[in-house]
């Protein structure tokens, strides 16, 4: 009987439900709902705020708001969800049995990972277009000159920072070192990213590391579309690099029990 329950494999309606379950899981948590959507917002506002708007040469005529703090914003979002938050519930599920429980049903546990991939990145798509809706209108930013190309650079930097954040749950035997494991990632990446300022401000060997992290190359991609440019090969390079070596290490460690 055992064989018979291996032996079928759930269809796209079954992981649709399980992707369903792990939404309203994740609504009903609260760190789960207010990281993702309101402090995307809260980011975007505080920036406003403190922005007099004024075009710079160096940036393609945009502000600094417009050219810096909405592509920022939008990159520590993306990393936040995907490095710190997504790996907390992966976390869970296999300190408290739910990926071991599900090892012996026909939805495989790798189930999981798909559904709260995809619940996380809906997440983060509703916390940037959220952000990006309050710039727009309370503080008169543009929206990228190179759509097609911020999305394109988006999705990237979503994947890479998934990947990232699929290895951290892989090596984290505990939720509340999946926070700290993720954190510390999270805030090397920022700092040596940009997050905190220009890299122009850090230390040459600092700020050229910075820039071949997912989260400086991410930055950068998204900063060239906003100004109509095409991105950097080597930004790109790093976010597809980084997809492909942290996914296939998070699948070589990834333990379900």
């Amino acid at each position: 009987m055992t064989g018979n329950i291996r032996a079928h494999r759930p269809g796209p309606a079954a992981w649709a439900m399980l992707t369903w379950t792990e939404a309203k899981l994740v609504w009903r948590d609260t760190s789960g709902v207010i990281i993702p959507l309101g402090l995307p917002m809260l980011i975007m506002v505080m920036n406003g705020l403190g922005s007099d708007g004024s075009a710079i040469p160096e940036f393609g005529g945009l502000s600094a708001f417009e050219a810096y703090v909405v592509p920022l914003t939008i990159a520590m979002v993306v990393a936040l969800v995907g490095v710190v938050n997504m790996p907390s519930f992966l976390a869970t599920y296999r300190h408290t049995g739910v990926l071991r429980r599900l090892s012996v049903t026909p939805a495989h546990p790798t189930l999981v990972l798909l559904a709260q991939v995809v619940v996380s990145l809906v997440q983060s798509v509703i916390g940037v277009l959220l952000a990006l809706g309050l710039a727009v209108a309370l503080f008169d930013a543009s929206l990228p000159r190179g759509l097609l190309a911020a999305i394109g650079v988006f999705l990237l930097v979503a994947a890479a920072m998934y990947a990232l954040g699929t290895l951290v749950a892989a090596i984290s035997p505990t939720t509340n070192s999946s926070i700290a494991i993720g954190l510390v990632v999270f805030f090397a990446m920022l700092a040596a990213g940009g997050g905190f300022g220009p890299r122009e401000n850090l230390p040459t060997w600092l700020a050229t590391i910075g820039e071949y992290l997912p989260f400086g190359a991410g930055l950068d991609a998204l900063t060239a579309t906003w100004m109509g440019a095409a991105p950097e090969l080597q930004h790109i390079a790093v976010l597809v690099g980084t997809t492909v070596l942290a996914a296939g290490a998070a699948v070589k460690l990834f333990r379900w029990t």
